[in-house]
């Protein structure tokens, strides 16, 4: 049954979302095979307007259309009001997010992979203990509306992670790195090499006193940037008024060397496709340029009660509507050097990873954090890894003042790229 033609009888505006995911699955715990699994997920999800209020249902296998329809009908009698139409056909971007080399892999080469990576790391550190998963999908959906949207994707998501630990009598090392792509890439072990590199350097245990020094916040550490900076550029947050920067459009709010963006046009990147999950196009959206504030993102719904157009941004579950979310979110590489900036730092410290990010009110920009993994800079040099340390701040002032953006940069889980970033005094506090 056409549950479109259904339901245009019943309501103002409808949307169908079809959505089918093959997932493949192989986790090492503890330096050992553990798991293999495959999962497949097949499912529709409705929205309809009707008498202005949003309906939503959503349900898997083989679904009764009429019982489908009648869910989706009943919630919009609860259902918020809905400012917004569901989009017209309209042209995007070619976006290259399947690669038939990914979607034929086998359970086997997934396996070869982890084993891969176990042979950097154990002759590296034959006493850490590797936790590693492995996750290849294949992903098609489908997306049309009364207004004529009939859009479809596929796209083909690789996922490799490691947790790396290590303990020596009191001292605990963890590690994590998470690469993933939806077009093979030859050098897949790169994010493996750096852990290892990681390792080495962490052999060297120092020392260094507390107080106010330069802090270099290396790519993984400049999550304690990104995350309040994805709270407070998401418009559904402008909207209901908590991001700190919800009236700031034009303002100058950061140093002129950060600039920051959302790109969901990258080929082969986690978060980008030629349309959003509402059938938008995708875009490069400009967020701040060079300390500027310029845009949020935005869904359909959030875009409307902004008074704005969507930003092709909406993102989505099957069981979940969709809300605005950031693709692929980036910082730009600045003008410096890696090496110069090392080379200007007497004594400081290199952030590589910060325990806890994430928790607490992080949309105020305001952090503090012990340190998972950092290390001494002395006299331009990396001279050993420091314990039981901790920084506090708040990025809407510490991005105020920024010495130096590097040339160098990375990505880091898969949809965050951002280089080193130096600040060139914070408070860092030690274990008295």
């Amino acid at each position: 049954m056409d549950i479109l033609k259904l339901l245009k009888q019943q309501a103002e505006q409808v949307e169908v979302l079809n959505l089918q995911d093959e997932k493949t699955t192989v986790e090492y715990e503890a330096n050992q095979l553990k798991t293999c699994t495959v999962a497949e997920t097949k499912g529709t999800a409705v929205r309809v307007i009707r008498k202005g209020q949003l309906g939503f249902a959503a349900s898997t296998g083989d679904t009764v259309m009429e019982k489908l329809a009648a869910n989706a009908l009943e919630s919009a009698s609860y259902g918020d009001a809905a400012p917004f139409s569901f989009p017209g056909s309209q042209p995007a971007p070619n976006v290259c997010t399947f690669d038939q080399t990914i979607a034929d892999m086998p359970i086997a080469r997934l396996v070869e992979i982890g084993k891969e990576i176990l042979d950097l790391i154990l002759p590296v550190e034959p006493e850490a203990r590797c936790n590693i998963a492995l996750e290849r999908s294949i992903v098609s959906a489908s997306i049309c509306n009364d207004k004529g949207l009939d859009v479809s994707f596929k796209n083909s998501p690789l996922s490799l992670s490691v947790e790396i630990n290590r303990v020596e009598g009191d001292d605990v090392l963890i590690l994590y790195d998470q690469v993933g792509t939806t077009i093979w890439e030859k050098d897949y072990l790169e994010f493996a090499r750096r852990l290892v590199e990681k390792l080495i350097r962490a052999r060297t245990i120092t020392s260094i006193k507390s107080g106010k020094m330069p802090v270099l916040f290396a790519p993984s550490g400049t999550l304690a940037f990104g995350l309040p900076l994805s709270e407070g550029l998401n418009g559904k947050a402008v909207y209901k008024g908590t991001s700190p920067i919800a009236a700031k459009i034009g303002e100058r709010l950061f140093d002129e060397k950060i600039t920051v963006m959302d790109d969901g046009t990258i080929d082969g990147k986690f978060a980008s496709a030629c349309y959003d999950d509402e059938g938008v196009p995708r875009r490069r959206n400009i967020l701040v340029e060079k300390g500027v504030l310029k845009s949020f993102i935005y869904d359909l719904k959030t875009a409307a009660q902004s008074g704005v157009e969507s930003t092709g941004n909406a993102s989505r579950g099957l069981f979940n509507p969709p809300s605005p979310s950031l693709t692929n979110f980036i910082i730009e590489p600045g003008e410096t050097a890696l090496k110069d900036m090392l080379a200007g730092i007497d004594e400081g410290i290199l952030v590589e990873d910060l325990l806890g990010l994430g928790q607490g009110n992080i949309i105020s920009g305001a952090f503090s954090n012990p340190l998972a993994l950092a290390f001494k800079i002395e006299k331009g040099e990396i001279v050993g890894r420091v314990k039981d340390l901790s920084i506090a701040g708040n990025i809407y002032e510490l991005l105020k003042n920024v010495g130096a953006v590097s040339k160098e940069a990375h990505w880091v889980y898969s949809t965050f790229y951002a280089p080193y970033v130096l600040i060139p005094e914070m408070n860092v506090a030690g274990r008295s």
